[in-house]
């Protein structure tokens, strides 16, 4: 099947990957969009893999000012070489992490990130109230992973589901534009402040 020029640019615009790869994509689903999309996920996976363990040192301190000044955000996104970080490709995704930890507030990059304390409260805290919903012992294990897994889905920005595309979470959006962009890409740290908040040292 012939692949147009306008499926290309369409897959180009959702994904960032390049015109070739979006190309062979399309080539490979058939012209199917959705399934392209899929693939060039998954490749995007696969890069990623590959290059977790290259030195990222380069990069870019993202700040982003929202709801007219009502919540700021900081975040170091780190690349692996100068000419990526000054980059267009680079410097957006920054920026979709940046407005990402506005709208998501998570506390944490990743759940490596959460102290052993902290996950063991809350797996102590959901069982007793399992206990105190008299559900049956038999199910608690299965109902504590539920409530722990929904706790990290909201409090780590990794395992949120990407502000523009619910479909996706940011790690899924990180592991895509170590794809296209083709060097590894390590959120380091951020941080968040709402006007009026209280704040806890």
């Amino acid at each position: 099947m012939a692949i147009t020029t306008q499926q290309i640019k369409d897959l180009r615009e959702e994904t960032g990957a390049g015109v070739m790869d979006c190309r062979d994509a399309l080539q490979q689903a058939n012209g199917d969009f959705d399934e392209a999309l899929d693939f060039l996920r998954q490749k995007g996976i696969a890069t990623a893999a590959e290059r977790a363990d290259r030195e990222s040192s380069d990069g870019v301190v993202e700040l982003y000012s929202h709801g007219d000044g009502r919540v700021g955000v900081m975040v170091e996104v780190n690349c692996e070489t100068d000419f990526v970080a000054r980059s267009k490709a680079f410097r957006k995704f920054a920026h979709e992490i940046a407005l990402q930890i506005a709208a998501g507030a998570p506390c944490y990059v990743s759940p490596d990130d959460i102290p052993g304390e902290v996950i063991e409260d809350k797996r102590k805290d959901a069982r007793e109230f399992a206990l105190e919903e008299g559900k049956p012992e038999n199910v608690i294990d299965r109902i504590v992973e539920g409530r722990l897994k929904k706790f990290l889905d909201e409090v780590c920005l990794m395992r949120q589901p990407y502000v523009r595309d619910d479909e996706l979470t940011v790690e899924e959006l990180l592991m895509q534009n170590i794809g296209s962009i083709g060097e590894n890409i390590i959120v380091r740290r951020f941080e968040r402040w709402e006007l009026g908040e209280d704040t806890m040292d």
